[in-house]
This record gives structure tokens, sequence and C-alpha cells, in this order.
């Protein structure tokens, strides 16, 4: 049976939570592969929204596992938040399951990120301040702490003391900050093994064992291919790889047992934080697709940098990725809109790009080459398949099917999970 990645196609947002959450009464395990806290998705369920930072979407189907892989960096008051967030609202959480090599954020990787950020003045990258960055960076520098770590007080306790030597130098002597003791950090940590001890497993022996056993195994990308750390637009970029290579490396299964790789992409173009963004709009255009969809971060509630859709970036992250569909969500959003405009090319320096430029020096400098498709008034929340659509909206899609390298299977028209047209079976065709 096939394991499956999901991956954003653009700068994160692009609605892969409502995409997983489709799937995931089809799979028996989904599983993060990456990032942390710093990756919301929100998903409708019967009406109801949810918003989920940390946890995997398929925490929401009653017949999926859901899995955070090693590839993950793991906030456990974050984690265990958001858990008893969903129980109170009578979600099931029992299921979950947590990679033993999972990296742990510590509350001085939180502290770290806001001042290292505020320390860089203009050339700041833009980042939630939850640590993800620096945890990542320790990770590499074989300075991390992992999930494993906590249940041994006397190994947490040599870990912490060689993380936080040079941690304290820079806090004090750079930034003005007081020193962290190793006590208060392990006190931090054990505080939580108990109640973590029983989610924690081996992750790439239960997920290979369920290939194995023919299941379904479900990779959900947090972030996406733009802010990949080495295909993404650098430096504004994670600090992670979410694309669908890096789920393989996150998650522990092997890259031949991967068989369908379902890329997320909005009808238009979204992004949060700093950064080149060549459609993006300053106009009323702008303001209409940031209000109409609601583009404001699920973690930070930070307003989404808005602009239309990137074919050029489209076909890269196609490329990218090896994607065998697109799922294309908030086509609805375009609703109402006379001349929806698409970036097909761009220019640089009076050169035409059909595809993305090398260097960032140019991509920061590109203009969007733009063609017009008429657009649509009419309701189409309603739609169950692409010919339920408006001419106009069909004509919109398989335009864009045809620019963006590989087809679209599936089409959001609403926030709820049951408002999306499936034109191809995402699993089994």
């Amino acid at each position: 049976m096939p394991a499956i990645v999901i991956v954003g196609a653009q700068w994160g947002d692009e609605g892969k939570g409502k995409a997983t959450d489709l799937l995931g009464s089809r799979v028996d395990y989904v599983v993060k592969p990456n990032g942390g806290n710093n990756a919301g998705h929100t998903v409708v369920v019967g009406g109801e929204k949810f918003e989920l930072k940390l946890l995997p979407a398929g925490i929401l189907s009653p017949n999926a596992t859901p899995v955070i892989g090693n590839g993950v960096v793991v906030n456990l008051e974050a984690l265990f938040h958001e858990i008893d967030g969903l129980e109170a609202r009578g979600e099931d959480t029992s299921k979950l399951r947590i990679s033993a090599n999972a990296h742990l954020v510590a509350p001085y990787h939180q502290t770290m990120d806001k001042v290292s950020e505020r320390f860089l003045g203009k050339r700041a990258i833009g980042t939630t301040g939850r640590g993800i960055g620096p945890t990542y960076m320790d990770k590499v520098g074989r300075l991390g702490i992992r999930v494993q770590d906590i249940f041994d007080e006397s190994i947490l306790r040599q870990k912490i003391d060689g993380a936080l030597r040079q941690k304290n130098e820079l806090l004090v002597k750079l930034y003005n900050r007081r020193a962290i003791t190793v006590d208060e950090i392990a006190e931090y940590f054990l505080s939580y093994a108990e109640r973590l001890r029983p989610m924690v497993v081996d992750t790439t022996i239960l997920l290979n064992d369920a290939l194995d056993e023919e299941k379904v195994v479900l990779m959900e990308g947090g972030q996406a291919t733009y802010l990949d750390v080495d295909h993404g637009t650098y430096p504004f970029v994670t600090s992670s790889n979410p694309t669908a290579g890096g789920a393989s490396v996150g998650s522990g299964i092997g890259p031949t047992r991967i068989n369908r790789s379902i890329g997320i992409v909005k009808a238009y173009t979204t992004r949060v934080g700093a950064g080149p963004f060549p459609t993006e709009l300053f106009d009323e255009w702008g303001e209409y697709l940031q209000k109409t969809g609601g583009e404001f971060g699920v973690n930070t509630g930070r307003p989404r940098r808005c602009g239309w859709y990137d074919a050029v970036m489209a076909r890269y992250a196609t490329r990218i990725n090896g994607f065998t569909d697109y799922f294309l969500t908030k086509l609805d959003v375009l609703t109402g809109i006379e001349q929806i405009p698409v970036c097909v090319a761009y220019e640089i320096d009076g050169v035409r790009h059909d595809e993305m430029p090398m260097s960032q020096t140019e991509f920061h400098h590109a203009t969007p080459i733009f063609e017009h498709f008429p657009g649509w008034t009419e309701d189409i929340s309603g739609a169950k398949t692409l010919e339920d659509l408006p001419v106009n909206a069909q004509n919109y899609v398989l335009a864009l099917e045809k620019m963006s390298g590989t087809r679209i299977s599936g089409i959001g028209v609403g926030p709820g999970r049951e408002q999306t047209i499936q034109r191809y079976d995402l699993i089994e065709d």
C-alpha cells in the first residue's frame, strides 16, 4: 500500500490541513515529519474550526494513528496545551505516537530566537519566535536534546550543561540577559516525562511495519517548498526541509516506499514574514484577498502578504518535489473578481524568464508577467464536480493545471471538509 506525501507548494498556509484531513479517513497513519509548533493547520470539521499547531491534522481522523516523526522539533508545553484543548472538546488523542529521536525545544531556544532576531534589526528573518531555528541549530551542531533523553536524568543534565555553556556566554555578554541554569531546564523537561512516556516509540519500526502490513501512511509536511532551507527563498526560510525528500528523512520511510507526492497550492499566493514575493499586491486587491481569504497566521495572527497565482513558482515546486498531483485550495475566494491575473513568467533586467531564476538576486528583482483570465460571480461553494463550476472557473483551473506541471486532482471550494471537488482519487488512482 502507498506512502503518500503532502507538501505545500508555496510559502505555507496553503490549506494542507484540509487535504490531510480529507484523506485522513482513508489512511491508517498520518505523520508530521518536520517543523514544530510554528507551522499550523486550520481544519473545519462539522462546522467546527480546529487550529492545529504541533499535532498532525490526522489527530482529528478517528481511523488514523497520528505520528510525530523524528524530523519534528517538539515544544512539550505547546504539545500538551494542544492535547488538553482537543480533549476538552471531546476529541480522542490517545493514539498519538512520538519518535524517541525527535528533538525538543527548550525554553532557552525561544529566548535565543527572540533576542537574536531583535539583534538582526533590518536583516531580521521574520521568525515566529518559538525557538524552532535555534533548536535545529543545536540538532545540527550536536548539542540537541532528544525526546529519549528526558527519561535519563543524568544524560539530560549533561546535555543541558553542554548546550548552555555557549548560550549563557551570548546571553550575558552580548544580549545583556541573565544566565540560565541547568536545574531550571532539567526541571522543566522532567515535569513532562511521565505523561510523555506512553506516547514514545521507535516510529521508524511502527511506520515501516505498517507499510509491510498493507496500511496506508500519509506524511503531511509542515511549512512549504519555498521555506525549504535548501530549495526555498534563502535566507527567508525555515530551518528544515519541508519538501517531499525531507518527509522521507523526517519519518524514517525510505524514498522508494513513497509513491504519491501531492502539492497543496492556493488559487492565489500568500506568505508570512520577510523575503521576496514577485506577485505581492499592495492595493485594494491585496486587502480583498487577505480579508476574503481570512489570511491571518494560525499561530501568530500575523496578516499574510497576498498576491496572484504564480505559475513559475508552481512549476519549480513540481520539479523539486516530483509532484504527481496538485490540490488547489480557496478557489472560492476568487469569486467576484472580473479579471484574474496569473503570473506566467518573470521579467528580469529586460529578459523574460519562464522558470525560476538561478540566483536570489535575480528573484528579488523579478517583475511578474501576467496573463488575465475572465472571472465568475456565481457561488461555487456547493460544487461537487469540475463541471458544476461556472465555465470561467473551469477554464481557470484547467489553465493553472497546464501551467503548473501536473494534474489538479482536488479543488477546495469552501472551508468545510465536504466543500471539495475530487477529480481523481488521491490514494488509488
